[in-house]
């Protein structure tokens, strides 16, 4: 396997499950230095034991005085993907508590933003920020108004940050359904229905894999010529 990344030193954050993990492990495997963030002390020890090779930090994104202590001691790097979430913020709009949306704001949006500031006085000039957002602002399902709005309030920076931040590339990975623990809130056998009933809105009739939303992610921090884009990996949900 060509080392696309020999040499290069990736952050991750929220790396330590699911999508970002995925991504971490793929990015090692092509040669490059990551570090993961993550906020889940359990999650940490056990991936320092499964995955040795990973540097593993205990990182809370909320927290500004954390970032900026993590950021100066971890030094200069190539490329920042931001893989952070939060499950506040679905459900019908007349039933949508709005504390619970605030709460959503405040787990990913504000963090995301957070993380890319505090980054950026560390982040190479010809490297890159990938956020992970989802295709809850296209695909117009009921119930996802609130999750579209905190990714939809994300996905409208990103054009704009290309050009604030350039010559840093800036980029969003929009998936769909995607089979990872962010659905560990339903029973197996409710997270599997699930799965059933919105497998039929999408073209290719199953739910995606955190290994195919992450070779999407690491195929646009790889091209130096993709900038300013949201790119949808989601099955063709409608």
């Amino acid at each position: 396997m060509t080392k696309h990344f020999k040499n290069q030193k990736v952050v991750v954050a929220g790396g330590t499950s699911g999508i970002g993990l995925a991504t971490a492990k793929m990015l090692l495997e092509l040669g490059g230095d990551v570090v993961v963030t993550g906020r889940d002390q359990k999650k940490i020890d056990a991936l320092r034991i499964s995955d040795p090779e990973l540097k593993v930090v205990a990182l809370d994104s909320i927290e500004k005085n954390e970032l900026a202590s993590f950021f100066s001691s971890n030094g200069p790097f190539d490329h920042l993907i931001i893989t952070l979430s939060g499950a506040k913020g679905g459900g019908l709009f007349q039933e949508l508590s709005i504390d619970d949306l605030r709460e959503g704001f405040e787990k990913k949006f504000w963090p995301y933003l957070q993380t890319i500031q505090a980054a950026l006085p560390f982040l190479a000039k010809n490297g890159s920020i990938t956020i992970l957002t989802a295709s809850s602002t296209t695909a117009r399902i009921p119930g996802t108004a609130g999750l579209a709005a905190i990714n939809g309030a994300l996905e409208v920076m990103v054009p704009i940050l290309a050009k604030d931040l350039k010559p840093i590339r800036v980029n969003a990975i929009s998936p769909g359904v995607i089979d990872t623990p962010w659905w560990n809130f339903l029973s197996e056998t409710d997270k599997q229905a699930t799965f059933e009933q919105l497998s039929t809105q999408v073209a290719v009739g199953r739910v995606g894999t955190a290994e195919e939303i992450a070779g999407a992610i690491v195929g646009v921090v790889g091209n130096t010529y993709i900038n300013g884009s949201v790119i949808f990996c989601n099955g063709g949900l409608s």
